[in-house]
């Protein structure tokens, strides 16, 4: 096979790969630039975060702006408005829930602690900034913010789901009640997480892990008791290997 012809004026040809070539370069510096402004608009971001720990849940874009050091104007370049850097925001807040309750839910095997996992990994996130949260859930009625909430709340349900139902087939029980049982168990919490930081906390995050885990799990073991299983089947799940 011949090798490729230079062209008249001696350079070489355009490698097939297209590295080298003046398009290749010009993505690279495209992607550069991508890479720089998002890790610019993450900046902005925590500056934002910032600013609601500083100022409240009524904090503006001036207030953001000052602390991140920049004017308003360049705000706007990386946010087309208020509302998306809110949103923004609240995708912040909504991971750190996931990132709390994820682990809880997969690391435990009994069922009453599993509930009591979830609920103290879900106000342990209320405990530890309340001001952010009370920031995302004032503003859950805005149409981009109320998906990131409905998001993260199905994010964490669909996981206690799995581990619920696993729990469920291990008793030789029926798992469709799985789903909703997860569904109602994230909208409980998060009612009572609106509650408790709203009226400042008034009892502690152990007393009401406790008293929620006592009213919940009353109702499963109230189902788990109803089906007239032999106690070691009972228990079979706590052999179970994960």
């Amino acid at each position: 096979m011949q090798s490729p012809r230079k062209d008249v004026n001696g350079s070489d040809p355009p490698d097939a790969s297209g590295a080298g070539t003046p398009r290749a370069k010009g993505n690279g510096r495209r992607d550069r630039w991508a890479d720089h402004r998002e890790q610019r608009r993450q900046a902005l971001v925590g500056a934002a975060v910032q600013a609601l720990l500083r100022h409240g849940p009524e904090v503006d874009m001036d207030q953001v702006a000052a602390i991140a050091g920049v004017s308003k104007p360049v705000l706007y370049r990386y946010f087309t408005d208020k509302t998306q850097l809110w949103i923004a925001v609240g995708e912040v807040v909504a991971a750190r829930v996931v990132d709390a309750i994820a682990p809880a839910i997969d690391q435990v095997r009994e069922e009453r602690a599993l509930v009591e996992a979830t609920i103290d990994a879900y106000l342990s996130v209320i405990e530890s900034q309340p001001a952010l949260y009370r920031f995302l859930m004032s503003q859950s009625g805005q149409p981009g913010i109320h998906q990131v909430v409905a998001g993260t709340s199905r994010q964490v349900a669909a996981g206690l789901a799995r581990v619920i139902g696993d729990r469920l087939r291990a008793l030789g029980l029926d798992a469709g009640p799985a789903e909703p049982w997860a569904y109602g168990l994230v909208g409980f919490v998060q009612a009572v997480g609106d509650w408790w930081t709203t009226h400042g906390q008034p009892i502690s995050r152990g007393a009401l892990t406790d008293y929620l885990t006592t009213l919940l799990w009353s109702g499963i073991e109230g189902v788990r008791a109803s089906a007239d299983l032999p106690p070691e089947l009972t228990r079979a799940h706590e052999r179970i290997v994960p």
